[in-house]
């Protein structure tokens, strides 16, 4: 905490402005932009490896999380201030951070496994801003911030292994893919049937709940999109730029447009979440994004051949 309060007395109001913009480069929807750029765009092995690094990761930091039950540095000093504007993004638990998480995993990815000078900079300076952020803005401590950037690192190196080339990721894509499916299922098990102590937050503990399904979406989703890329699609990622760029918008308009859509198709069934809350979250989550996923891998891919001819020469 002292140095949050070494932070929070420096604090300026253009610093504050760019911290606060900053920070958002590791929110769920930045990765999920970025993950979907790589996986549509660029290289679907390269999209596999930022989506196993960002599940896994993610699934890491949420056992974490309800494990161990860190308050956020606010609740554990009701002097300190932070940036109000971070509060709304500041859900769960503090420990570990879950930006920190999501932007070195994603940007450590894109940087291992691109060698343009340029990329691995401008990954290199976000890595190192987005974290500290965190702090400046007051939703993190350094303990925080330090266990998620050691655990996004350890992860983007163990598994570069298994995604560095075609032959690699054809040897083992199958393996890791079932192996986080599995981590998800079990933490999606753990976080529904543990008694936990009455002290726990409730609101925190839903939201661990939540994520538990969300996670498990995700993971089935990506499994089943492999599976059937691998089976009968073998889609593309070529084309060129404006087809690319038109891919790539409609797309993410139209996932976009699914996520939050969904939510209240999937809802309208149950009368009052409270009645059947397991069953809500399993519904409204863990099918909604599994959906989601399946469209990113399975659906959409299907456009791609016309996004490829969008712009080629004759």
């Amino acid at each position: 905490m002292e140095f949050l309060r070494l932070l929070e007395a420096v604090r300026t109001p253009a610093v504050t402005a760019f911290m606060a913009a900053i920070t958002y480069m590791g929110d769920e929807t930045v990765f999920m932009m970025l993950a979907i750029t790589m996986f549509w765009c660029v290289s679907k092995r390269q999209g596999y490896y930022v989506f196993a690094v960002g599940l896994g990761g993610t699934v890491v930091n949420q056992w974490l999380k309800l494990i161990f039950r860190v308050p956020r540095p606010w609740v554990l000093d009701p002097e300190f201030t932070i940036v109000e504007s971070a509060r709304a993004a500041a859900t769960g638990y503090s420990f570990p951070s879950g930006h920190t998480q999501n932007i070195v995993g994603t940007l450590g990815c894109i940087a291992v496994a691109n060698r343009q000078r340029w990329l691995r900079v401008c990954c290199g300076v976000l890595i190192v801003l987005v974290p500290f952020s965190r702090m400046y803005l007051g939703v993190h401590t350094p303990l925080d911030v330090g266990v998620a950037f050691a655990c996004a690192v350890v992860l983007v190196i163990a598994l570069w292994r298994c995604f560095r080339d075609e032959e690699a990721f054809h040897k083992t894509a199958r393996a890791v893919l079932c192996a986080l499916l599995c981590l998800s299922a079990a933490y999606a098990v753990w976080v529904n049937v543990t008694a936990f102590p009455a002290d726990v937050d409730a609101e925190n503990l839903r939201h661990g709940m939540k994520n538990g399904w969300t996670l498990l979406g995700c993971a089935l989703g990506l499994c089943v999109s492999y599976y059937v890329d691998e089976k009968k699609l073998h889609f593309d990622t070529k084309a060129p730029l404006p087809g690319q760029l038109c891919k790539l918008a409609l797309g993410l308009a139209l996932l976009v447009g699914i996520r939050a859509g969904l939510k209240p198709v999937l809802s309208a069934p149950f009368q009052d979440a409270a009645d059947h809350p397991v069953l809500y979250l399993m519904v409204t989550s863990g099918l909604r994004y599994f959906l989601m996923v399946v469209f990113a891998g399975c659906v959409w891919p299907l456009t791609f051949p016309y996004f490829a001819k969008l712009g080629a020469k004759k």
